[in-house]
């Protein structure tokens, strides 16, 4: 599985979308699976199911 990078577009809740900055697609994921303390315009990197925060 290769990795990709998003920026968290909006929280709704208990659950965050997030685009694709290659392509533009959104997901639809649970912030229990996120990185603690994200916001709006974070920068995320998945690789392997696992998150982190691009600084």
């Amino acid at each position: 599985m290769l990795p990709h990078d998003y920026i968290v577009k909006r929280i709704e809740g208990e659950y965050c979308y997030l685009q694709n900055i290659e392509n533009g697609e959104e997901i639809f994921i649970a912030l229990a699976l996120l990185p603690p303390n994200i916001d709006v315009g974070t920068k995320i990197h998945e690789e392997m199911f696992e998150y982190s925060v691009v600084n």
